[in-house]
C-alpha cells in the first residue's frame, strides 16, 4: 500500500507541475498538451525509482525521494532536448525547486507525521501486561 501510494504522490507532483507550467504560459492543459510535456518526467522518475529500488523504502527521504526527483528533472531534460522541447535555465531551477519540494517533501511530512504518531503513541500496537507475581503463581 506505501509503494503505490508514493508512486501515485510522485505522480500527482510531477502532473501539477505540468498542468502549472501549461497554464501559466498558456499552452492549455488538454490531455494530448499533458502527456507530451509529462512524460520525460514520468520518465525520469520511474528510471529514479528503478535505479534506487524505492519501492523497498518509498517513503524515505534518502535514498528514495532525493534520487527520484534528481532523476526526474535530469533525465527529463535529456529527453526533452532530444525532443526538441525546452529546457532553459530558469525552467530547470523551477523544475528542480517545485518537484524537489514536492518529492522530498510530501516524504519529510509523512515522516514528520509518523514520529508524531509514535510519540504520542497513537496507532502504536497494544502490548499484554506484565505479569504480576499473582499471575506468575496461577500458571
Amino acid at each position: 500500500m506505501r509503494r503505490a501510494l508514493a508512486g501515485v504522490l510522485d505522480l500527482i507532483g510531477i502532473l501539477v507541475f505540468v498542468g502549472i507550467g501549461r497554464s501559466v504560459h498558456t499552452d492549455g492543459v488538454t490531455l494530448a498538451g499533458m502527456a507530451s510535456t509529462a512524460w520525460p518526467f514520468l520518465t525520469g522518475a520511474a528510471i529514479g525509482w528503478i535505479a534506487v529500488r524505492a519501492w523497498r523504502r518509498p517513503m524515505a527521504i534518502l535514498p528514495s525521494g532525493v534520487a527520484v526527483w534528481l532523476a526526474c528533472v535530469a533525465i527529463a531534460m535529456v529527453l526533452r532536448v532530444v525532443s526538441g522541447q525546452g529546457t532553459a535555465v530558469g525552467f530547470v531551477a523551477v523544475a528542480l525547486a517545485f518537484l524537489g519540494a514536492v518529492m522530498v517533501g510530501w516524504r519529510a511530512a509523512a515522516q514528520v507525521g509518523a514520529a508524531l504518531r509514535a510519540r504520542s503513541g497513537y496507532g502504536a500496537a497494544r502490548r499484554p501486561a506484565a505479569a504480576t507475581h499473582v499471575d506468575a503463581r496461577i500458571r
